[in-house]
């Protein structure tokens, strides 16, 4: 069920609101969260009821794990499962204090060989745990690679090996199972989270971890949660009361989503499907203009669908963290992984990057731990190897720019901002190209290796360029890959996105300022009624593929 349908913003929702605030006005607290987590299945299993049991699975295995190592945990750090010996010991020795002499000696012989056995077998005990706390935590991340790995990645192995070594090997095409990769990514964190001890202050069933990890406003496409963000909000009475703040700055927020999805990244996929779908014929302005497009469609699309699941969230009181904060503003790529899908790059870094050894083993070790965060994490966006090899330029990136400060460098912020920029688009051109060949030869054409030809219109001002190969064409004759709008409403419209990105406030900038007023209300209103006018062409969200 997406976001951005009539079923879901008629049907499914004031259902489920209603239903929810209504148990909670009779405070039936442990019901409304039942609900919630029921109404969270049913929205998961109206795309496709058969990957529901899939997704139960994964919750089941991993709560049962969860629960397990916090139970091995709790007993290391009380030292044993056992009543500890001191006792028996301590009376022992007082005994022995009271007769002196030869007895004191005598008894002291006996009770130290007891004394290191209960030393021994509590050290043994202790190690016991340990490696069953280790051999849990494996088994934990294995269960949710296994579980991603077949389902995501089997086909994209096979026909790799097929490519490699020439062979013929094939498989059943697999169905991706919708928010896959989110869910189990929120699951591993949650297992690593117990393994380090961190849950056990938590108090949680099986029914408050199933809404955690089915929660329907961050199922779909994040943002990819931890234990402590989620559920220990679940545990407060006020937050399944009705509250008409949260209720307007929730609508409010849903709706400002709603409209970056369907008024801007929605009117640019039809510009985007053109220009990707003919690769091998660009100019070097029709490349630009699909680069451009791709980059402002996914932003928009991807930061609308977040700030939809933030507002739905706070309308039944729940505070999901932000996963976007302005990225094109960035003047670095490190700058840049901390402004765009924040969560990812938050577990990249507590569950990936650091635990390889972070920055504590030298220069190199750092730079090899980067590029391989990055390469897994390009894996962990598609399995194509388009995706990898995007990973893997970033992972490049933040070592150049590591090294960089390292070496205290400088720049002015405005070039700083547009190197960035630039190497942002250009990446996001291999991420969309169906293949490495059609991402290659968009960026040639970028770069004008394939020619550059420009409308006669600016002819004037830049006819000196001529003899560096530049050529000039009427519009009539390079319109055929362009947006019907003509080039310069679309150099317009792209250069008002840029400027919009780079310069205006973000959602959550606005949110600040939210306060109930007339002209709040006009605003919201008709940009909630431009939208449900425009969903007779429903479309998926980008990040649903991944």
């Amino acid at each position: 069920m997406l976001f951005n349908s009539y079923a879901f913003i008629f049907g499914f929702l004031p259902i489920t609101l209603v239903f929810f605030f209504g148990l909670s006005r009779f405070r039936l607290v442990k019901a409304t969260w039942v609900w919630m987590t029921l109404a969270s299945l049913f929205f998961y299993g109206y795309w496709k009821i058969a990957y529901l049991p899939l997704l139960l699975i994964s919750i089941s295995g991993n709560y049962v794990i969860g629960k397990q190592i916090e139970k091995l945990v709790i007993l290391l750090e009380e030292g044993s499962g056992e009543d500890s010996p001191a006792p028996t010991t301590v009376n022992n020795m007082s005994i022995s204090f009271r007769g002196r002499g030869e007895g004191e000696e005598g008894n002291l012989a006996v009770i130290s060989p007891n004394k290191n056995n209960n030393i021994s077998n509590l050290v043994s005990k202790v190690v016991s745990y340990k490696q069953q706390t280790k051999l849990l935590l494996w088994i934990g991340i294995c269960f949710n690679l296994a579980i991603l790995g077949y389902f995501k990645y089997a086909n994209f192995f096979v026909d790799s090996l097929n490519h490699i070594f020439g062979t013929n090997i094939t498989i059943p095409t697999i169905l991706l199972p919708l928010a896959i990769s989110f869910y189990s990514f929120t699951q591993i964190a949650y297992i690593v989270d117990a393994y380090r001890g961190e849950t056990k202050k938590c108090r949680y069933n099986f029914m408050t971890y199933s809404l955690f990890v089915s929660f329907f406003p961050q199922l779909i496409a994040g943002p990819i949660l931890r234990y402590d963000e989620l559920l220990p909000q679940f545990e407060k009475l006020r937050n399944s009361l009705f509250s008409w703040k949260n209720m307007g700055m929730g609508l409010s927020l849903f709706i400002l989503g709603l409209g970056k999805k369907v008024a801007i990244a929605d009117n640019l996929s039809p510009w985007v499907a053109t220009i990707f779908n003919n690769s091998d014929q660009l100019s070097f302005v029709e490349a630009w203009v699909g680069a451009l497009s791709y980059t402002f469609q996914l932003y928009f699309d991807f930061s609308g669908y977040s700030d939809m699941a933030i507002g739905l969230g706070l309308i039944t009181n729940i505070r999901l963290p932000i996963n976007f904060n302005s990225p094109y503003k960035a003047r670095s790529i490190s700058d840049f992984w901390r402004r765009w899908h924040i969560t990812l790059s938050n577990f990249l870094r507590d569950y990936l990057y650091i635990p390889l050894g972070g920055n504590r083993r030298g220069r190199l070790r750092q730079y090899g731990n980067l590029l391989a965060t990055m390469l897994l994490g390009g894996l962990w966006h598609g399995a194509g190897w388009t995706f990898v090899i995007w990973g893997g330029l970033h992972g490049l990136f933040l070592v150049i720019n590591h090294r960089w400060r390292q070496m205290k460098l400088s720049m002015p912020k405005i070039l700083a901002w547009m190197l960035t920029f630039l190497a942002v688009v250009s990446t996001w051109v291999l991420f969309r190209a169906t293949s490495i060949s059609d991402g290659l030869g968009i960026l040639q054409a970028m770069v004008g290796l394939k020619g550059v030809i420009l409308p006669t219109t600016y002819q004037n001002t830049l006819g000196w360029l001529t003899p560096l190969g530049i050529q000039f064409q009427e519009w009539q004759d390079m319109k055929r890959l362009l947006p019907p709008i003509g080039l310069e409403k679309t150099f317009m419209v792209l250069f008002g996105l840029i400027l919009g990105v780079t310069f205006l406030p973000n959602t959550q900038q606005i949110m600040k300022h939210f306060k109930p007023s007339w002209y709040w209300a006009t605003a919201i209103g008709l940009i909630a009624t431009f939208c449900l006018l425009s969903l007779n062409r429903v479309s998926e969200f980008l990040y649903f593929q991944f």
